[in-house]
């Protein structure tokens, strides 16, 4: 028997409804799984391309139902398409985007943004944060807890014992503290504990060339400090073959690598391969699961 996949078709006022029936009838997902739609229901008419409070609560209910599925066992993995953080604000919705409603939704204590590629792999220490704030929210334990995310969630991916790089914030960086401290004081620390937690990780590297070396093979993910570092190398590599996936949750959660689109929304031209991507390895990552032994968590 085919595994079920949940299918989230995000604002609806955006690319998500046509790329989420058309991922749900493409050969590669319907020959690998069972795709099931979680589409908006009972709401009043969504004007394409417009931000609006109905398309946020419609794009935050299917998502609910979908992970309330899932926590059930009655879905295999949930591909999310893409979500508009301002209309969730608009609908009074507290959450800046799919990653913290879903550990609200699953009660998930310590969640990561990981973005997949056969190029390159990024996860991100901070997500959806002002860049002046970075170096207040980008503590120790919050830094070492994505590192320790990503070494146990990684043998998922093919990687039984990852070898990880941490980026440094600043750069060079920090160049001895000569650039910023937030290496020696944070960063560097962070690493510490958990290489002497057993996990294969260096660091803090130049971002100006970590990801280099992790898309020539000398890593398996780079912790990047903050969202652009990260989205950046992974975007100019792989755009639309991406995938974003959060580490933590009991569920399996992957989505796409890109935004609502409103653009292009209603015209019919949106290409479906990220998620279409998210949805082969939602099937793969349940596999995966299905195959390993328990990994304990590292504590």
């Amino acid at each position: 028997m085919l595994p079920r996949i949940g299918i989230t078709v995000g604002d609806p006022a955006g690319i998500g409804p046509e790329i989420a029936r058309k991922a749900s009838i493409d050969p590669r997902v319907t020959s690998v799984c069972e795709p099931v739609l979680y589409d908006a229901e009972g709401q009043s008419p969504i004007v394409p391309g417009r931000v609006s409070a109905e398309a946020g609560r419609a794009a935050y209910h299917a998502i609910v139902r979908a992970v309330g599925d899932a926590s059930a066992g009655r879905l295999a993995a949930v591909a999310t398409a893409p979500i508009n953080k301002e209309a969730f604000a608009r609908a009074g919705l507290p959450w800046r985007g799919h990653t913290d409603l879903l550990a609200h939704l699953t009660g998930a204590p310590r969640v990561a943004m990981l973005f997949h590629s056969d190029a390159l792999r990024v996860v991100l220490a901070t997500v959806h944060v002002p860049l002046a704030e970075v170096p207040r929210v980008l503590t120790k334990e919050r830094l070492r807890s994505t590192i320790e995310l990503a070494a146990e969630a990684l043998p998922d991916f093919g990687f039984d014992r990852p070898n990880l790089a941490v980026a440094g914030l600043n750069p060079h960086a920090g160049e001895h503290g000569v650039i910023g401290t937030e290496e020696r004081d944070v960063v560097a620390p962070a690493i510490l504990e958990a290489a002497e937690r057993g996990i294969r990780v260096a660091g803090p590297f130049p971002s100006d060339t970590v990801f280099l070396r992790a898309s020539r093979g000398e890593f398996d993910a780079v912790i990047a400090c903050y969202h652009d570092q990260g989205l950046i190398p992974i975007k100019l590599l792989a755009f639309g073959r991406a995938v974003n996936v959060t580490l933590g949750l009991p569920i399996i959660r992957t989505s796409v690598d890109h935004g609502t689109a409103f653009d292009i929304a209603g015209k019919g031209v949106a290409d479906a391969s990220s998620l279409v991507e998210a949805v082969l390895l939602a099937v793969r990552l349940s596999s995966a699961r299905r195959a390993a032994p328990s990994r304990p968590a590292r504590r």
